[in-house]
């Protein structure tokens, strides 16, 4: 489970082979003791939970890095490495 950024304590991953829970392309943030699965196409939760600002940010992160995280997830669910991508600053 790479890590592909980290930001204001959230911690951003990417499973490898990760399509068939959820079959829609997410990412994992975690939090603390928080954990949630995240899609790229919207930002919805699909699991889990974060604090609301906590949830906020990383919705804003996938507006900005929306292209990076797909070529990422096709990448992954291949097994392929994923890249790293640029926190929210």
């Amino acid at each position: 489970m790479p890590a592909i950024s980290m930001f204001y304590g959230i911690l951003i991953l990417m499973y490898f082979y990760d399509d068939k829970k959820h079959h829609l392309p997410h990412i994992h943030a975690e939090y603390g003791e928080y954990e949630a699965s995240i899609a790229i196409e919207d930002g919805a939760v699909l699991s889990g939970n974060l604090p609301s600002s906590k949830l906020k940010l990383v919705q804003a992160w996938i507006e900005i890095h929306r292209e990076d995280l797909i070529m990422n997830w096709k990448l992954a669910v291949s097994g392929e490495p994923v890249f790293k991508i640029d926190p929210l600053r």
